[in-house]
């Protein structure tokens, strides 16, 4: 019981630094993509608030929320070979 518990907390611990990290790379290359389209078009204005319009429109897109299958697909895998395994 404290074992499967135990696996339980450390996959939990593991798959919020994997969030955690791919969320900020994520926001990081959104932020760099909307910083280079700036530069190429010439654009004239402020550009820091440009990026942060985008960040905005992008931390409520579709694309961020696929991050959260770091929390989903594990636990999938691990039920599905737990299936697999004992019934099968």
């Amino acid at each position: 019981m404290f074992g499967a518990l135990r696996l339980v907390l450390i996959l939990l611990i593991l798959q919020t630094i994997a969030y955690v990290a791919l969320s900020l790379y994520s926001r990081g290359v959104r932020r760099r993509k909307l910083e280079n389209w700036w530069d190429e078009q010439g654009k004239t204005g402020d550009k820091s608030a440009f990026v942060e319009r985008g960040l905005h429109v992008y931390d409520t897109s579709f694309r961020r929320k696929l991050i959260l299958g770091v929390y989903v697909v594990p636990w999938i895998a691990i039920g599905v070979l737990i299936y697999i395994v004992n019934y099968m």
